[in-house]
């Protein structure tokens, strides 16, 4: 594999690039707006299986999948109930990732077979656009399972070195992952993890 590209400037150009490599398959290291996440196409079951070779993940935890809005949850053969619905718009755009039962089979490599995903809409405008562009990205954070995540670029290069085809610098990112709950159709929620998001109960 050639070298990894190293998208340090913030420049239009550079996003550009980086979506449509991201959307041609490629796996890279970029912040999110809780931590640096390892990231590639949700839509691409080579790329998503490829993620958890690097990261070493246990093959049977499902990834959090970013998305730009509500309405990309459609893509996943999911349509909230009202009540479901009146949460998500609570806690989303926002650091709060959420739990929702995912049925169809073709997204097995998705969910691992507990027929659930973690979605996240991002708390930041410019991701959410950007997202808009890729379409879903999972973006677990970047590191090999069981590690620290990395909090700057150097660090991830440690992990994953020249087998991702981008890496795009941004500082140094908090070290803290998003808040993580579980949604019901019902609209019942359940906290799973707090993170970034704060308590949302």
């Amino acid at each position: 594999m050639a070298s990894s590209k190293d998208m340090t400037k913030k420049g239009g150009g550079e996003r550009a690039l980086i979506a449509a490599m991201l959307a041609a398959g490629a796996v890279g290291v970029m912040p999110t707006d809780t931590i640096y996440g390892i990231v590639g196409s949700a839509l691409e079951e080579k790329t998503v299986e490829r993620i958890y070779r690097l990261r070493r993940r246990n093959r049977k935890k499902p990834m959090i999948v970013l998305i730009a809005g509500m309405h990309d949850l459609r893509r996943f053969g999911i349509v909230p109930s009202p009540r479901a619905a009146r949460v998500l718009r609570r806690v989303w755009p926002g650091k709060v990732s959420v739990v929702l039962a995912c049925p169809p089979r073709r997204f097995a490599y998705l969910h691992r077979g507990t027929g659930t995903i973690a979605f996240r809409v991002p708390a930041s405008a410019p991701l959410r656009a950007f997202l808009a562009r890729t379409g879903p990205l999972v973006a677990p954070s970047a590191n090999i399972e069981g590690e620290d995540p990395a909090r700057t670029v150097a660090e991830a290069k440690r992990y994953f070195g020249d087998r991702v085809e981008f890496y795009a610098a941004a500082g140094r990112a908090a070290a803290k992952p998003s808040t993580l709950i579980a949604v019901a159709k019902n609209g019942a929620v359940t906290m799973l993890r707090k993170g970034a998001g704060g308590a949302v109960l």
